[in-house]
């Protein structure tokens, strides 16, 4: 039975995930402290919104880390240089940690993708992605500090690719270059090599549920959870998704002018290459089995991609001012309109 008194923090509340997670808590009975950079309506009178930067003030840090919660969930963002230092704090200030990781510290070594799979930074013969601070191999370097901890009061999860409100996902692409385009008309670039490869994406307030379940539940203790729908489809199949609810056109180009007009400042390496390559376009289909398990849901449950995506698209304003993206435009312009468009 749960104790209406216990009192949770959430760490980046305001988060795909997050807005999601934190009235969930609340509606359960919990009281919630809701830290996130910027203010924002709290719907319940259990949430306090707390405002402050976790990461770089130390006194704020500090102050919060003070208060008594009995668990605490963190999206925040460690890389490398900030894991030794900060993220051992959190699992000793409260009875039980929940730490973000992601589906994207998988290797491409087995289908489906079951936690106990081979992790990239065990299994990649790339020597550079091994020693990178990608964030792959940083989420995974997180998950070994936290394991090397003789106190097993911690949770990993790792959500798959997750969409909510202003978070419209296709292949590498954000929602500027989504649904932002679809609504001005302009057409999308994207990577030929990735349109037959499996994909799995996942409602937001689905995985807040399952993180929900996860909160003070003994089966959740020192174990790591794949947070994720098991409905898969080709980045294809997604692409003609977003074309029948918000007029997306495509237009297919190989991954090497698609990394260029992605990043057009620099070269097309790094962190922008590794999510393509060692992720993108690894088929990623999920075992969610021990998720399921561990909190009751069903897959019948969750809301399948189309009808999420059309729920949350629906719900973005048509007059948002969207970045522009001049390169992607002259791209498009020198292509022509008809070669490529799906």
């Amino acid at each position: 039975m749960k104790d209406k008194t216990q009192k949770i923090l959430i760490l980046g509340a305001t988060g795909a995930m997050g807005k999601y997670l934190v009235p969930l808590l609340a509606d359960a009975g919990y009281h919630v402290d809701a830290v996130a950079l910027e203010k924002w309506p709290a719907p319940h009178p259990s949430i306090t919104s707390i405002v402050g930067n976790m990461l770089d003030d130390r006194a704020f840090r500090s102050e919060i880390l003070a208060k008594p919660y009995d668990a605490i969930v963190d999206f925040m963002i460690y890389n490398t240089s900030r894991l030794a230092s900060l993220l051992p704090e959190m699992p000793r200030n409260t009875g039980h940690y929940i730490f973000l990781s992601s589906y994207r510290v998988y290797a491409d070594a087995e289908h489906p993708i079951r936690e106990t799979s081979p992790r990239l930074i065990d299994a990649t013969d790339d020597v550079l992605l091994r020693n990178s601070d990608d964030y792959s191999i940083y989420k995974a370097r997180g998950e070994n500090i936290l394991r090397s901890f003789e106190r097993r009061n911690w949770t990993i999860v790792r959500p798959a690719i997750t969409y909510s409100l202003l978070r419209y996902q296709l292949v590498t692409l954000e929602a500027p270059n989504t649904v932002g385009r679809a609504f001005a008309g302009k057409p999308t670039v994207l990577p030929e090599q990735a349109r037959n490869v499996q994909a799995t994406m996942s409602w937001a307030g689905d995985v807040a549920r399952m993180i929900a379940g996860l909160v003070f539940n003994s089966r959740a203790f020192g174990e790591t959870f794949t947070v994720s729908t098991a409905e898969h489809r080709t980045w294809g199949e997604i692409a003609e998704y977003y074309r029948d609810i918000c007029g997306l056109q495509a237009i297919w180009a190989d991954m090497e002018d698609y990394l260029k007009v992605l990043r057009s400042s620099r070269p097309p390496t790094g962190g922008d290459r590794w999510q393509l390559v060692c992720d993108r376009l690894y088929d990623r289909i999920i075992d969610n089995s021990k998720i399921l398990d561990a909190t009751g849901l069903k897959q019948s449950e969750l809301k399948p991609l189309y009808d999420g995506l059309e729920y949350e698209i629906g719900r973005c304003p048509r007059d948002l001012p969207w970045p522009e993206n001049p390169v992607m435009d002259e791209f498009v312009a020198a292509r022509g309109r008809t070669p490529g468009l799906a």
